[in-house]
């Protein structure tokens, strides 16, 4: 509903980039660049300085930038509450997700709401838990799932269940059929690590820090973005690594990789982050209660 010129020069100028903004919008540069002219010739007014292959906002463009952001959202309310007014759940769902909810915990969820709610369209955006409240915060999506706590005073957070890291090995391997281990015993083993950024990664080395072992001190032989890529790695006999036991549940029961409770145990929780100044519509709202049940009742072993 609201004006389109408006709706990509917010992009571009939350980006300052138009290259990101036409990414984002699937529109192609020249499109972009020429919506923004057409804004400018109807303000008669310069919104962007370019120099030397960047743009910055100028004071015409940055009091634009401050009232797009509010006719947009008023906007985007205004066709939620009109759509609520005839009782029918639909239309987009923007959601984005850290890589081992994304993979492990989802993919079920997301199948149940969308028999319960056929009309509604999901859109999911997998990446690190540091990229997915990024994006949340600006904007670009409407809800996230992440694995470490919001560091964006902007978001509200609601956790959703708690997951339970373990050491993982390969059946073989003199951690396999021990009853627990501590970081001291493994600080010395070739470890498999997440990359930076990722919310296991974070979670992991606050804990190691508690147990007065430095994550620099880690034999770190490898870093990778896939619990998948991680397992596959393990399975090698490569190292050990710390992962999320909502994603071995497969390979323990086909006994190709063994899985070790930490001593002290290391338990973290999975949260739903949403913009806190953004208006909650009732299929988010909808959403957000059906994810956070589903969510504790899978992380209790239920199916």
């Amino acid at each position: 509903m609201a004006d389109r010129r408006l709706q990509v020069f917010y992009t571009v100028a939350r980006h300052l980039s138009f290259t990101k903004a036409a990414e984002q919008l699937f529109m192609t540069q020249p499109a972009v660049t020429f919506q923004i002219k057409q804004l400018e010739e109807h303000f008669s007014a310069r919104l962007f300085e370019r120099s030397h292959g960047k743009i910055a906002l100028t004071p015409a463009g940055r009091l634009v930038m401050e009232y797009a952001g509010r006719i947009l959202v008023l906007s985007e309310e205004m066709e939620t509450r009109i759509a609520e007014l005839t009782g029918t759940m639909s239309g987009p769902l923007l959601l984005g997700a850290s890589t081992t909810i994304a993979e492990f915990i989802l993919p079920r969820i997301l199948g149940e709401f969308k028999v319960e709610h056929p009309q509604v369209h999901t859109h999911l955006t997998v990446g690190n838990s540091e990229m997915i409240e990024t994006r949340v915060a600006d904007y670009a999506l409407d809800l996230g799932l992440i694995e470490s706590p919001s560091h964006l005073p902007a978001l509200a957070t609601e956790v959703c269940c708690e997951d339970e890291l373990m050491l993982i090995c390969p059946p073989a391997h003199r951690f396999a059929k021990a009853a627990s281990v501590k970081p001291q015993e493994f600080a010395g083993e070739p470890y498999v690590s997440r990359e930076l950024g990722s919310g296991t990664r974070e979670f992991m080395d606050q804990y190691l820090r508690s147990c007065n072992v430095a994550p620099e001190d880690l034999n770190v032989v490898m870093e990778l973005g896939s619990p998948e890529a991680i397992k596959g790695v393990v399975e090698t006999g490569l190292g050990v690594s710390i992962v999320s036991r909502a994603t071995v549940a497969k390979e323990r029961k086909l006994g190709t990789l063994a899985a070790v409770p930490l001593d002290p145990r290391l338990i973290r929780t999975f949260s739903l982050v949403y913009p806190k100044d953004k208006f909650r519509s009732r299929l988010l709202a909808t959403f957000i209660e059906f994810a956070i049940a589903r969510m504790k009742r899978l992380a209790n072993g239920g199916v």
